[in-house]
C-alpha cells in the first residue's frame, strides 16, 4: 500500500533531507487480534501535533521507522472474528497516535465511531480532535477563532444558545466567521480588541465574558482576560500566568482531549456521537482548506508542513492527505 513514513526525526520543511518518504510497497497491516478493524483510509488530517511528532518535539515519542498521521475516516475493510459494532462497508473516522499517513490501518473496534451514511468522509476526518475538544468545553469569547479548534468552538457555541464573540485576523476569516453566525468578530488587523469587545458587550447589555476559550496564549491572551467577569472560568488550550487568576478568583481548566480516552470514555464516545449527528443534520461544518492526493502529491509533504508550521498562531492552515481520491486541490476561506 502506500504510505508516508518518517525514517527519522527532523525538520519536515527541509528540502535537502525530507524526514518523510513515500513509499509504494508498504505492507497491508493485518488484523492482530478478534476485534480488530482493518479500515481503507478515505481522508487523514495533517496537523501541527503530527509536524511535532516528526520534529521529534511531542510528548509522545514513537520508534523509528513509523507512518505519521492521527485522526482520519473511511470505510470498514476487514473485520476480526469477535467484532459486533462494525461490518464492511461501514463508515467510521477515529483518532490513533500514528499511522493514518497510509491506504490502510488497523484499530480496535472499541476506538472506532460509526459516521452517519449522510456525512462526507473527508469532512469526518477532521472532526473528533478539533470539535471534539470544542464540544466538551463550550467557550463564550473564542481567540483564534479562525483555526481548527476555533471555527468548532464557534459553531458549537451557535448551536448550543451561547453568544459567541470571535476574535480572528483578516477580512476573509472575518466573512468567514460570519457567515457561521457569529454574534461579534473582531478583526485584528484593523480594531482594537478590548475597545471592539466592550462595545458590543455595552450594546447587548451584558457586563462581560464569562468563559474565555484560549488556544493562543500570549499578549492576544492577557489582553482579553481584562474583559473577564469575576468568576469567569478559562479554557487553557494556550498557557496563562497565575498571579492574575487568584486576585480575579478566576477557574481555569487546562484541557487535553486525549486523556478522555483514558479517564472518561464514554463522555467523549457521547461527545463524538452528537457531533457527528449534528453534522450529519448541517448543524456544524468541518471548513477543510486543501486537499492532496498521497500518491500524487505525497512528495510535496514538506511544503504542506511548512506552510502549516506557518499557520501554527492565530490561524493554522488545515490540510486533508487523501490516499484514494483523484487529484483536488481547492481552497476554502478557513
Amino acid at each position: 500500500m502506500e504510505a508516508l513514513l518518517c525514517k527519522r526525526l527532523g525538520d519536515p520543511t527541509s528540502s535537502s533531507e525530507p524526514p518523510i518518504e513515500l513509499t509504494q510497497n508498504h505492507p497491508i497491516p493485518k488484523l492482530d487480534s478478534p476485534t480488530a478493524v482493518r479500515i481503507k483510509i478515505k481522508a487523514t488530517s495533517l496537523t501541527f501535533a503530527t509536524y511535532l511528532k516528526i520534529l521529534g518535539k511531542y510528548q509522545e515519542k514513537h520508534p523509528l521507522p513509523f507512518i505519521p498521521g492521527s485522526d482520519y475516516a473511511g470505510t470498514v475493510d476487514a473485520v476480526g472474528p469477535s467484532v459486533t459494532k462494525f461490518k464492511v462497508g461501514d463508515y467510521v473516522c477515529d483518532v490513533s497516535p500514528i499511522g493514518s499517513f497510509a491506504s490502510f490501518i488497523v484499530q480496535d473496534q472499541s476506538r472506532l465511531f460509526e459516521v452517519p451514511k449522510g456525512c462526507d468522509l473527508v469532512a469526518a476526518a477532521g472532526l473528533p480532535v478539533a470539535f471534539g475538544t470544542s464540544h466538551l468545553a463550550l467557550v463564550l469569547l473564542v481567540l483564534g477563532a479562525a483555526g481548527g479548534v476555533g471555527l468548532a468552538a464557534v459553531q458549537i457555541g451557535k448551536t448550543s444558545g451561547a453568544v459567541v464573540i470571535a476574535v480572528a485576523r483578516g477580512d476573509e476569516k472575518v466573512q468567514l466567521l460570519k457567515s457561521l453566525g457569529v454574534d461579534h468578530v473582531v478583526d485584528l488587523m484593523n480594531q482594537d480588541v478590548t475597545v471592539s469587545i466592550k462595545e458590543f458587550l455595552k450594546s447587548r447589555n451584558l457586563k462581560g465574558v464569562d468563559v474565555l476559550y484560549d488556544p493562543v496564549g500570549g499578549n492576544l491572551a492577557k489582553e482579553t482576560r481584562k474583559l473577564l467577569n469575576w468568576g469567569a472560568q478559562i479554557l487553557v488550550i494556550g498557557f496563562i500566568p497565575a498571579n492574575i487568576i487568584l486576585v480575579k478568583n478566576w477557574t481555569v481548566h487546562g484541557f487535553y482531549w486525549g486523556s478522555y480516552r483514558i479517564h472518561q470514555p464514554a463522555v467523549l464516545e457521547d461527545s463524538v456521537r452528537e457531533l457527528l449527528s449534528w453534522m450529519e443534520k448541517g448543524l456544524i461544518t468541518v471548513h477543510i482548506s486543501h486537499t492532496y492526493s498521497l500518491s500524487k502529491e505525497g512528495k510535496q509533504a514538506p511544503q504542506m508542513t511548512t506552510l502549516l508550521a506557518a499557520g501554527k498562531g492565530e490561524a493554522p492552515t488545515r490540510f486533508k492527505f487523501n490516499p484514494n481520491l483523484d487529484h483536488k486541490n481547492y481552497y476554502s476561506e478557513a
